[in-house]
């Protein structure tokens, strides 16, 4: 027997009842030719998607631990998918393919299309297909071209378990603030102390950082090679440090492009440089 379970309002015509109803929801103040009635459901339905939030990013998380993205992506192809045929080009597979429910996947693919992370192609046989868009696209390393991050690390360092945990406890830094809501929720370690003690958690970090990092960075070593030898960015400068530098991707990228540089140092806690790859003699 199919279990189900409940996915709030979100990505359904619900949802986009209370979106309107939040446009025209003035905080509760009477609208003007709108009556109190109907105001008062206007808050209702907005409150409810508050309420329901969670399940936006707690959907994306899931469908980047399933590989969702890899699976329609398809090296560039993107063909629109049902949920079935999503499951059937999993990478790893669901260890019981028997049992796993395709119409649990459809209803958080249908909610995230909501939001813009997919397109929803409707057939004439009734079937509901999902492709990427670009915003989708930003979850599959190398759709921006070979060697590419994606942010599916940062989704996922987002909401680690670790993490989570903290968030109800994020009133008690209101009535406590000697200690953090992660502190309070992981042992009394702080998040940073955390992630040097686990390695696992440190290694996601980084590549979150540097997914996050490098389009930014792709964008500034672009000005700066365009403005080279005219008062550019790195014009003059021999010897660069990244303070907070991660894995030293950001730096290594400069030091490639930037040949004025000819000295790096990636400046972080111990336990980050540890785990950071090595690069040429010259990027200490």
């Amino acid at each position: 027997m199919a279990h189900h379970y409940p996915l709030p309002i979100c990505g359904t015509a619900a949802a986009a009842a209370a979106a309107a109803a939040m446009a025209g929801c003035d905080g509760g103040a009477r609208t003007p030719g709108r009556g109190e009635k109907e105001t008062k459901k206007a808050a209702r339905l907005a409150m409810m998607e508050l309420s329901n939030m969670i399940s936006v990013p707690m959907s994306l998380h899931a469908v980047v631990r399933l590989n969702v993205p890899e699976a329609i992506y398809q090296s560039g192809l993107n063909a629109p998918l049902t949920a079935a045929e999503i499951l059937a080009r999993l990478v790893p597979p669901p260890p019981s393919p028997a049992l796993a429910d395709p119409s649990i996947l459809q209803r958080m693919l249908r909610m995230l299309t909501s939001h813009g992370v997919f397109r929803e192609h409707l057939a004439g046989d009734g079937e509901r297909r999902y492709s990427l868009t670009d915003v989708g696209m930003t979850l599959v390393a190398g759709a921006d071209g070979e060697g590419s991050e994606s942010y599916a690390p940062y989704v996922l360092q987002h909401h680690q378990e670790a993490l989570v945990r903290a968030w109800p406890l994020l009133h008690e830094a209101v009535l406590d603030p000697t200690a953090g809501p992660f502190a309070r929720a992981n042992g009394g370690v702080p998040a940073y102390a955390y992630y040097g003690k686990d390695p696992k958690a440190n290694v996601l970090m980084q590549r979150a950082m540097t997914g996050l990092s490098e389009p930014f960075m792709e964008a500034l070593v672009e000005h700066a090679e365009a403005e080279r030898g005219a008062g550019g960015l790195f014009d003059g400068v021999g010897k660069l440090v990244d303070v907070g530098g991660s894995s030293g991707a950001c730096l290594n990228m400069i030091m490639k492009r930037v040949p004025e540089v000819t000295a790096g140092v990636n400046f972080d806690l111990p336990d980050v440089v540890a785990l950071a790859p090595n690069f040429p003699e010259r990027f200490r």
